[in-house]
């Protein structure tokens, strides 16, 4: 695997203004298609469950898989999708670039975020950090997760050795599990399979889903403008599929623990351990994104403060009717 040990540079995304939503699929129009970039990531499990349901209201969904947000984003940002599943942090980096291809449209779920530490390793507080090998996805979303807290707690992001890990998320356990680092900063399943195999565990004083800055969201559903012009009404089918079985999930944990494990391919205990630890759940919100947009500013992550232009890159409407049907 390769490493670096900082963040190297960020890619410039894009933001828009809002779009109005239209009414039904007519009925007996062709197929709109809708093709829409996911992660294999718990949080995501609502997202196999809908097709079957869109195709019956003439909506094609067109499933691409990415092994990360950033090459989601990527591709969304070019018009290869019309919606991606991309971390909290993108709407502001988009508009501190000056790119305003991409509107947020709702968040998905939260959960504590836990540093994941090597078995026989002491992380009892933030100051056992200091000197320690931790691998971390710089510019990811439980990057910005984890940098925010460390500036919230006044620890200098120098006190340790941060090994950058490029891939997905089995790299870090792997990491882990040889002894090349000391802990983690990574997302699900790949915190609860260390826990789950003995190798690694939670540090459950050292949660970074806590700070006002970036909170608690584990990702979010983002269109691009230009792409979903003119699908308006495929677009609220999608989303508001996409609520009913995000709350039918949260609603039974039984229920959810399964999606995980179709969607995942992990073993039954770990889908389960899973499920428990996920809130399902639109988490994000405007004023959040404008926390962050400050702090990543502050942070020298992005090159100016955008808090002002992101209500303009935001479109609640397709949420707040599927919130209501």
């Amino acid at each position: 695997m390769h490493r670096r040990t900082f963040l190297a540079g960020l890619s410039g995304l894009g933001a828009s203004a809002l779009l109005p939503v239209s009414g039904a699929l007519a009925q007996g129009a062709a197929p709109v298609t809708l093709t829409v970039g996911y992660a294999k990531v718990a949080h995501l499990a609502p997202i196999i469950l809908i097709a079957d349901k869109l195709k019956a209201q003439g909506v094609e969904l067109k499933l691409v898989e990415f092994a990360r947000y950033a090459d989601a984003r990527t591709a969304l940002q070019a018009g290869s999708l019309d919606i991606a599943t991309v971390g909290p942090a993108d709407i502001p980096i988009s508009l501190a670039n000056g790119s305003t291809a991409l509107v947020g449209i709702m968040g998905v779920g939260s959960s504590p975020k836990y540093v994941i530490a090597r078995t026989g390793t002491k992380f009892e507080s933030w100051d056992n950090i200091k000197g320690k090998k931790i691998a971390i996805a710089p510019g990811s979303a439980v990057w910005f997760q984890f940098a925010a807290t460390l500036i919230e707690k006044g620890v200098p992001y120098n006190s340790f050795q941060a090994i950058n890990i490029q891939g997905g998320g089995a790299n870090f356990d792997q990491a882990l599990e040889k002894g090349e680092v000391d802990a983690i900063v990574t997302w699900e399943p790949f915190e609860s399979i260390p826990v789950m195999k003995g190798y690694g565990y939670f540090a459950k004083n050292l949660d970074y889903s806590t700070s006002k800055a970036a909170g608690a969201e584990l990702g979010m559903l983002v269109a691009n403008k230009t792409n979903i012009a003119g699908k308006d009404a495929a677009v609220q089918a999608f989303v508001s599929a996409y609520v009913k079985e995000m709350k039918a999930l949260e609603a039974s944990p039984a229920a959810f623990a399964t999606a995980i494990q179709t969607l995942t391919g992990l073993d039954a205990d770990i889908s389960k351990r899973i499920a428990e630890i996920i809130k399902l759940g639109p988490v994000v919100t405007p004023d959040q994104l404008k926390r962050q947009a400050k702090a990543f500013n502050d942070l020298g992550v992005i090159p100016k403060d955008v808090t002002g232009q992101i209500d303009g890159a935001w479109n609640s409407t397709y949420l707040d009717k599927a919130l209501k049907s």
